[in-house]
């Protein structure tokens, strides 16, 4: 990294590092106003969302005496008939509208996203609110929450499988320099938006420091798994773009991962020294994981070469995998964390990689994954934007959200010498939110500090961005032709 460079990351981290802490000082003796409508969830509505409420009957066949129907319901009623109906409602629900996405250039993901809004409170709740409770009662979404779980760790396995930690080390002063500036510009503009709404819309009891921090890392997140999805889906996983595109999203998600410890042990009071804690024990298990895990999957492959085709390798790679989410769920990270990084410690062998991958990818990324844009869903009810106002506030969450991350990366990569036509592209990518995005927001949600209103124009602002990600890689690509055009004619 040459001076200049150094120069420029550390001003970086100055300017908007300060900025933060200034608003940060700034709002600590804030306190919420009365909250608005939709900015605390009503007691029935939070029962539901915590799964306590009732579930209620169907509209559809009350006053109906035939026995047999009525057994018939109550047997759907049990709790794995309705998981099973769940899952066939959402898969193929979402595999409709992800095939409806990619037949207009988008990733499926879009799609599976938008399915999970639509089954939700948002559309079929208010078309259809018999069917809604009656497929998705409030009691049984814990089942199906956990299940989506274990489709996300999966999946999040399956995208550190193919993570290329040699081209990482190569790349890292660039990587670094990318991926916190656009965690840095779009943290500060996060916090200062939160100054903006936090007496109209936090939640009565939210402190300020919770409430702006975790805006800040709400909007800093880039979505791993998406943007490795639409590098290979655009064959651009073998150019320098693409792979310092997956060098910056890996750098990004490791620190953006930090910093949601730090905000979720504030919120939940442990202190500052839990959250140092938490910071040093990821540390050390990223060291363990890389540097002693790492080189003895390596040699254990070599001595054994046929060892990954058979069924005990593949439950002891799902045994480490859960291991390994569990460790980093305990210390406080996300389970997440973990299994990205079991996915980095497989081996650079073209054969395992190949069988772990057409093993998982399949059942998480077509079966499970849908499963949590579903439950996603559920939470999101768009019709809490019921004003004008909320809807110029949702845009204004929109803009913020792009101009920190896409203009941040974007500026850093024309700083380390990439061309506009790259910096704009690899700006894109960054801005991508999606998956991530959608775990970070769900955690707050959880926690309280996110209101169902904020809730809504947060998912709201993950699909527009990593909607415009196809878009504006194909203006540039058109940009490009067009020039090549123009300079072979001017050659002529």
């Amino acid at each position: 990294m040459t001076t200049r460079n150094v120069g420029f990351y550390l001003a970086v981290l100055l300017l908007f590092g300060t900025g933060i802490l200034a608003i940060l000082s700034y709002g600590a003796h804030l306190r919420p106003d009365v909250p608005a409508p939709g900015a605390v969830p009503a007691p029935a509505a939070q029962a539901a969302a915590d799964g306590h409420a009732p579930a209620a009957a169907p509209s559809a066949i009350q006053g109906v005496g035939s026995s047999i129907v009525r057994k018939l319901v109550e047997n759907v009623k049990q709790p794995l008939p309705l998981l099973l109906l769940q899952v066939i409602v959402i898969v193929l629900a979402a595999r409709t509208l992800g095939h409806l996405c990619r037949r207009i250039g988008q990733p499926p993901v879009i799609g599976e996203m938008i399915a999970g809004i639509l089954l939700g409170p948002s559309l079929l709740g208010l078309i259809a609110p018999a069917a809604e409770s009656f497929v998705f009662p409030a009691a049984s979404l814990g089942p199906l929450r956990m299940l989506s779980q274990i489709g996300v760790i999966l999946f999040l396995f399956v995208v550190g499988i193919e993570l290329d930690v040699q081209h990482l080390r190569k790349m890292a002063h660039a990587a670094v320099m990318v991926s916190h500036a656009s965690i840095i510009v779009p943290f500060f503009l996060g916090t200062a938006f939160a100054l903006l709404i936090y007496h109209k819309l936090a939640s009565p009891g939210t402190p300020f420091s919770a409430f702006a921090l975790f805006m800040g890392v709400s909007m800093s997140i880039t979505a791993f798994p998406v943007l490795a999805r639409i590098i290979e889906e655009r064959r651009m996983a073998g150019s320098h773009l693409g792979a310092t595109a997956i060098a910056c999203a890996a750098v990004d998600d490791v620190t953006a991962w930090c910093l949601l410890a730090v905000v979720v042990a504030l919120a939940k009071a442990d202190g500052l020294g839990g959250s140092l804690l938490t910071i040093c024990l990821t540390l050390l298990f990223i060291a363990a994981m890389l540097f002693l895990v790492r080189p003895r999957m390596s040699r254990l492959v070599e001595r054994m070469p046929h060892i990954h085709t058979g069924t005990v390798f593949l439950a002891a790679i799902l045994t480490f995998v859960f291991a390994s989410a569990l460790f980093t769920e305990v210390i406080g990270i996300h389970a997440l964390f973990g299994a990205f990084l079991a996915g980095v410690c497989m081996p650079q062998d073209a054969g395992l990689r190949r069988f772990l991958r057409d093993r998982l990818e399949t059942v998480s990324s077509t079966f499970l994954l849908p499963l949590f844009f579903a439950f996603t869903g559920l939470r999101t009810q768009v019709g809490l934007l019921d004003d004008w106002t909320s809807w110029l506030l949702c845009g204004a969450v929109i803009v913020v959200a792009i101009a920190g991350k896409l203009g941040g990366s974007m500026a850093a990569a024309r700083w380390t010498g990439m061309s506009w036509g790259d910096s704009v592209s690899l700006g894109a990518l960054m801005n991508t939110r999606g998956l991530v995005e959608l775990v970070v927001l769900n955690l707050g949600y959880d926690l309280g500090i996110l209101p169902p209103r904020i809730f809504a124009m947060m998912v709201l602002m993950a699909l527009t961005t990593t909607f415009m990600a196809g878009p504006l890689l194909g203006i540039v690509d058109w940009v490009r032709r067009r020039e090549t055009a123009l300079a072979s004619h001017a050659a002529a």
